[in-house]
């Protein structure tokens, strides 16, 4: 099965022992459990500690979170220029 980057999906998920679901588009999930599998805790585990800093709903925390972690992760373009 492949998969489209766009395509929204609701995933199922236990944060403080309760039962919830997000929908994120295919993209943003596969960050999320990349980045979860990084730090070596669970795609829940992961959802709850995005769960107690956000601000929004979380759907949206977990979209700019990945964004966020991705990005920080990659060089700036400031950096890479710097070095030539």
């Amino acid at each position: 099965m492949s998969v489209d980057p766009y395509r929204l999906r609701k995933h199922s998920l236990v944060i403080a022992g309760h039962e919830t679901s997000v929908t994120l588009e295919d993209a943003f999930w596969s960050g999320l459990k990349a980045i979860a599998a990084d730090r070596g805790l669970s795609t829940n585990g992961l959802a709850s500690e995005i769960d107690r800093n956000r601000g929004g709903n979380l759907s949206s925390a977990i979209r700019v979170f990945v964004l966020e972690t991705l990005t920080a992760a990659q060089p700036s373009k400031t950096t890479m220029e710097g070095s030539q």
